[in-house]
């Protein structure tokens, strides 16, 4: 809790899901009703406020609001709306006595209890938009240490920690940054790759919207210790929320001469560009990143050289991710060791993953290194709604592979995964229940790779051009025995060819799904059908006269006019060659008379 404890407090969540459920109009009733009641500056002999805070995780329940009374301690409210602030402030704030009929659910609670908060420690705690709230609450403080610290020192530090590299490919940030340290170069730059671009993440911009001061006090940590004088965070320009705040944070940090020349008096000077991307999902490739920002079209490079010895303008660079950065702070202020005692023995600390999908709980979670699937999915997320089971998750984005419900106790670190056919990305879960139709989504994924692909090396332009096509024909029907061979053939040879880190995982979703679903693949091409019904060419809708009360629900809502009978005692029927799958009969009967 930043500042004085003995200060009330009304904190509104204002990350973008919070804009986006109404935060700002929550915030705005707030501030205008503490103001009616005169306590705006003032309860009693104690100030009281409302203000902005970043994403707290549960993003299925924003607006979230906390509030804090001295001796009550604090209380979080769910699904606020501005309409709740005046009671709420009179009961609670005025009264001392918590709403109980709007408090957050079980669920909330749940949500966090097996979380490990490092990195967002004050995400949904400080104003990201004030550098007192981040000073508050000990930000700031690794840097001096740091500076008190020979370079190498620091360095090793970060390798005792274990901290492997959080964006996809988890290498060891501290050799990656020794590497950087020794190569030859005066001219010497670090980067922050803020270009997050998976369907269904949004750690990263959480980050940055919440807490954007870690990230640069990591990044200043890095550069001492490898000796850089100038660095960039490269973000996309789809996080306008993300950028305003970064920029705010790097005007409030050069105005306390923690960014610039001679920092904190010391003989360090270093600076931050930001470069906004322009959404291409390949420029989270480092080697397409760098020539991003050079001016030029993100296109890959050929690896060696790495960016560690000849990156950007040719000069060593070292590029992390936002998490990576934001784990630096809290390894030099805690000490390597502390930080290595969350985790495995391969996997140290917490990953950041967004929870998105067929869940209860969408939202952020952060969690220890080598808790199981089936934690996230029932203790964390609250299991799967509608009472349909778990069918897979997928993990590492459009670039990771799916693990299967019989492999939810599988440890999630960077090798149980790799075993399992799956990677551990950026972080982007997505979950699947039993409705959900793995060829279909094997080809969802893959549209969006090939969609993404840079088109400079052959075997990802024209190889997942064909395999998308392969996944097309078996999803419309036009499957041949002969396809699934040839998709891991192509698969495979795709991985091994393909220039950069785009190309070499794009088949994963094709082949984990082969691997563990290959049943359905072949229910597609020998059976013409879609055992889930989700592939619309495959699908025949069919009413069970036995089970149909001809209420007539389905016939008043179908768009086509498909149905007829379905009253005065009539069962329906569907007119196959009207009907246009649109599903709105199957989510209209209150039978299940229609499959």
């Amino acid at each position: 809790m930043p500042n004085n404890n003995n200060i009330p407090k009304i904190m509104v969540c204002l990350g973008t899901g919070g804009i986006a459920a109404g935060a700002q109009e929550v915030l705005t009733a707030f501030s205008e009703e503490l103001e009616r009641h005169r306590i705006s500056g003032q309860l009693g002999s104690r100030p009281c406020s409302a203000k902005q805070t970043g994403c707290r995780g549960l993003c299925a329940l924003d607006v979230l609001v906390d509030i804090y009374v001295p001796g009550l301690g604090t209380h979080t409210y769910s699904m606020v709306t501005p309409e709740m602030a005046p009671e709420i402030v009179e009961r609670h704030i005025l009264g001392q006595t918590p709403v109980e009929k709007w408090l957050a659910p079980p669920a909330y609670h749940q949500f966090h209890d097996k979380q490990q908060r490092l990195v967002m420690a004050h995400c949904g705690i400080i104003d990201p938009e004030d550098i007192n709230d981040y000073l508050a609450v000990g930000g700031y403080t690794a840097l001096p240490k740091a500076l008190a610290m020979e370079p190498v020192k620091v360095l090793e530090e970060v390798k005792k920690s274990g901290l492997r590299g959080r964006g996809g490919a988890g290498f060891s940030t501290g050799l990656k940054w020794q590497i950087c340290r020794q190569a030859a170069g005066e001219q010497k730059y670090i980067i922050c790759n803020a270009d997050e671009g998976d369907p269904g993440a949004f750690m990263d911009r959480s980050v940055l919207e919440g807490d954007p001061h870690v990230v640069l006090e990591g990044m200043l940590i890095g550069a001492y210790a490898i000796g850089a004088n100038k660095g960039y965070i490269y973000c996309r320009a789809e996080y306008p929320l993300a950028l305003k705040r970064l920029r705010i944070a790097m005007d409030q940090a050069r105005q306390r001469n923690l960014l610039g020349d001679n920092i904190l008096g010391a003989d360090f000077c270093f600076d931050i560009k930001l470069k906004e991307g322009a959404g291409a999902f390949v420029c989270g490739e480092e080697t397409a990143l760098m020539v991003s920002i050079e001016g030029n079209r993100g296109m890959p490079r050929p690896r060696p050289p790495f960016p560690a010895q000849r990156g950007l303008w040719n000069n060593p660079t070292n590029i992390n991710n936002v998490e990576t950065w934001a784990n630096i702070p809290v390894i030099i202020r805690n000490g390597g060791d502390w930080f290595a005692g969350a985790g495995t023995q391969k996997s140290k600390g917490t990953k950041i993953f967004a929870l998105t999908g067929n869940i209860k709980n969408t939202g952020l979670i952060e969690v220890p290194m080598g808790i199981t699937l089936r934690e996230i999915v029932k203790d964390i997320g609250g299991g799967i709604p509608k009472r349909k089971k778990f069918k897979a998750a997928q993990l590492g984005g459009p670039s990771g592979g799916c693990i299967p419900a019989h492999l939810m106790d599988t440890p999630i670190d960077y090798d149980s995964l790799v075993s399992a056919g799956a990677i551990m990305g950026s972080g982007g879960v997505v979950i699947m229940d039993s409705s959900t139709c793995m060829v279909d989504m094997a080809r969802y994924f893959l549209t969006f790779t090939q969609n993404e692909s840079c088109g400079k090396c052959v075997p990802c332009r024209v190889g997942a051009k064909r395999m998308l096509e392969i996944l097309q024909r078996i999803t419309a029907g036009e499957g041949k025995p002969s396809d699934i061979d040839l998709l891991c053939e192509m698969a495979q040879e795709i991985k091994k060819t393909s220039l950069c880190g785009l190309g070499q995982t794009a088949p994963n979703p094709v082949l984990s799904t082969i691997r563990y679903f290959k049943d359905e693949y072949e229910a597609h091409i020998n059976d013409k059908i879609c055992p889930v019904g989700c592939c619309p060419s495959l699908i025949r809708f069919t009413v069970n006269d036995d089970l149909c009360k001809a209420c007539g629900l389905c016939a008043k809502e179908c768009p086509a006019g498909a149905i007829s009978g379905g009253a005065k005692k009539v069962p329906a029927a569907i007119d196959k060659d009207k009907c246009t799958k649109c599903r709105a009969c199957i989510e209209v009967c209150p039978f299940t008379a229609i499959y």
